[in-house]
């Protein structure tokens, strides 16, 4: 919730900037920007009030932000096992500790193939002697373990090189969409094993 209203407060600062200056503002130079260099950038009253209300409170909600991360980190049970699970690419703290407290304790899930349908990363088909018949609960499983397993996959497409080949292979043969889903699909399994057996991520082993 807090993070959707960060997001959105962002969303309305950029605009403003951008339709006042003729300039863009990323997120980064939100950050950075001061009350003083704001005011300076909007001459009409209403506009420059209602952007520092908004910027005050984009930076409110970041504070509170990076204390729930922090209470959250100080809370992980198993703090070594969110280190291997950054071991991969696009894995950084936040989906790292997301993974980590949706997934639980890895011994729930019997095998790899369950883990990777509770992530979603499993399409949910009816077949009937061979032929598709439909779809089953596209809404079972954790979403937000689905989120998590597709964010890292579109990094780690752009970064490492290994998964990229591996993703332009599928790409060649499907949809974009379909060939970052088999990537999340491939992070998913590796990150079961590693959790299982407390090793650290192999790209050569993955995407071979």
């Amino acid at each position: 919730m807090l993070v959707r209203q960060a997001v959105q407060l962002m969303l309305s600062i950029q605009p403003s900037f951008s339709r006042t200056t003729g300039r863009q503002l990323s997120s980064k130079a939100i950050r950075r920007i001061t009350s003083t260099q704001l005011e300076a950038a909007f001459p009409d009253t209403t506009t420059r009030y209602g952007t520092l209300i908004q910027l005050k409170l984009w930076l409110t909600l970041q504070d509170h932000i990076a204390e729930l991360e922090r209470w959250v980190r100080q809370d992980l049970a198993r703090p070594d096992l969110l280190k291997r699970l950054q071991s991969v690419p696009g894995i950084g703290p936040i989906l790292g500790m997301t993974i980590l407290l949706e997934t639980g304790a890895i011994e729930r899930f019997a095998s790899v193939g369950d883990y990777a349908s509770y992530c979603r990363m499993v399409e949910s088909v009816r077949l009937s002697n061979g032929k598709r018949k439909g779809h089953g609960n596209r809404k079972c499983g954790n979403r937000y373990l689905c989120w998590a397993f597709v964010e890292a996959a579109n990094y780690a497409t752009r970064y490492q090189p290994a998964i990229r080949r591996w993703y332009e292979r599928k790409r060649a043969r499907k949809h974009r969409v379909v060939a970052i889903k088999a990537v999340g699909h491939k992070l998913a399994r590796a990150c079961y094993y590693m959790l299982r057996e407390g090793t650290t991520f192999d790209p050569g082993r993955a995407f071979q």
